[in-house]
C-alpha cells in the first residue's frame, strides 16, 4: 500500500478543516436561527432564507457547469421529493425550532439516521440487526430523557414538548426523503438532486408561506436578525451543502459521516454559550443516548445505502444524503 504524499496529505487536512466548518455552521445554525425568530414569524423567515439560498445555489450550478437533466417521468417524483425534503420538513424544522430549546432541535433532529434505517425496512423489506434495534430503542430513551429533563424548562408537560415532537416529526420527514430519494441519487447524483428538489421545496414554500410574507413587518427586524437569515441561507444551505458534498467525493461517506455525529454535541455547547441553555444532567444523559443509539443504528449491518449506478457516482453519495441541513 503507498503511503499518503505530501500533497495527498495536505488536500486531507483541508478536507477536514472544510468539514470542521461545516459541523460548526450546522451547528451553529440553530441558535442563530432560534434567536432571529424573535424578530421574523417562522414562516417569513424560512421562505425568504430558501428564496436566498435557491439563488445562491443557482448561481453555483451555473457557474460549476453541472448539468442538470432530468427524465420527464422522474418529474412527478422529483417534485413530491421536493415537497416533502424541503416545503414539508422545513416548515415542520422552524416551528420546532421556534417552540423548543435550540438544543433540544439538535437532539431531535440527529434521529434522522435511525427513523431512515427502520422506514427502509418497512418499505424496502430489509432486514433490521438486532444492534439496529438496540439503537433504535437507546435513541427514542434518549428522547425520553432529554423531553423529561432539563432545568424546568424541558420536561414533560412544558411547552417544549410541543417543539420536540415537531422536531422528531422533521426528522422523519427527513428520514422519508433519504430513503425515497435513493433511487433518484444513484441516477442522477446527490449535488444535481439537492438543487432541484430545493427549488421544487422553495416554490411550496413561497404558497404555503405568502400570507405570512405578506404579515412580517419588514421594518421591525433588527440587524442581528436580518444577519442570521442571511448567515442561515448562504452558510447554512449554501455554502455547507457544497463543502459536504466535495468532501464525499473526495473522501468518502465513512470519513465525512464521522464528523455528522459532532454536530449535536456543538449544536448543545453553542446554545450553552450563546443562549445559555444550561443542559441537566437528566438532559446530557439523554444527548449522550440518542448519540450512542444513532451511532450503534449506523454501526449495525444493513443496506440502505445503493449500488452505484450509470457510473453517475459512488454509494457514498447516497449515504450523505441522510444528513439534513438545519
Amino acid at each position: 500500500m503507498r503511503s499518503p504524499t505530501p500533497s495527498s496529505r495536505r488536500a486531507l487536512r483541508l478536507n477536514d478543516l472544510a468539514l470542521l466548518a461545516v459541523v460548526l455552521i450546522w451547528a451553529a445554525n440553530f441558535s442563530v436561527v432560534k434567536a432571529a425568530l424573535a424578530d421574523f414569524s417562522p414562516l417569513a423567515f424560512t421562505a425568504t432564507r430558501f428564496v436566498l439560498a435557491s439563488m445562491l445555489l443557482y448561481a453555483y450550478v451555473r457557474g460549476s457547469g453541472k448539468r442538470l437533466a432530468f427524465r420527464r417521468s422522474d418529474w412527478p417524483a422529483i417534485a413530491a421529493l421536493g415537497l416533502l425534503g424541503n416545503t414539508a420538513y422545513q416548515t415542520l424544522f422552524i416551528f420546532g425550532l421556534d417552540w423548543t430549546l435550540a438544543g433540544n432541535a439538535s437532539l431531535m433532529l440527529a434521529t434522522v439516521p435511525v427513523f431512515a434505517v427502520l422506514i427502509a425496512s418497512v418499505i424496502q423489506r430489509q432486514a433490521v440487526a438486532g444492534r439496529t434495534w438496540a439503537g433504535v430503542a437507546l435513541s427514542f430513551l434518549g428522547i425520553g430523557l432529554v423531553v423529561l429533563g432539563g432545568a424546568g424548562a424541558v420536561r414533560f408537560g412544558a411547552s417544549t414538548v410541543r417543539g420536540d415532537l415537531t422536531m422528531l416529526a422533521a426528522a422523519l420527514a427527513w428520514a422519508a426523503y433519504t430513503v425515497g430519494s435513493s433511487g433518484l441519487v444513484r441516477r442522477y447524483g446527490s449535488v444535481a438532486l439537492t438543487a432541484v428538489t430545493l427549488w421544487t421545496g422553495t416554490a411550496g414554500l413561497l404558497f404555503l408561506s405568502l400570507p405570512a410574507v405578506v404579515a412580517q413587518d419588514w421594518a421591525t427586524p433588527s440587524a442581528s436578525a436580518w444577519i442570521g437569515l442571511l448567515y442561515s441561507a448562504a452558510f447554512s444551505i449554501a455554502l455547507a451543502y457544497v463543502l459536504w458534498y466535495s468532501s464525499v467525493r473526495r473522501v468518502g461517506s465513512s470519513r465525512t459521516a464521522l464528523y455528522s455525529n459532532v454536530i449535536p454535541v456543538a449544536a448543545l455547547a453553542i446554545a450553552w454559550l450563546a443562549l445559555g441553555e444550561v443542559p441537566t444532567i437528566l438532559q446530557a444523559g439523554g444527548a449522550a443516548a440518542i448519540l450512542g443509539g444513532v451511532l450503534l443504528a449506523r454501526l449495525a449491518p444493513q443496506r440502505v445505502e445503493p449500488t452505484p449506478a450509470h457510473g453517475s457516482m459512488a454509494p457514498s453519495e447516497t449515504r450523505a444524503h441522510f444528513v439534513e441541513s438545519p
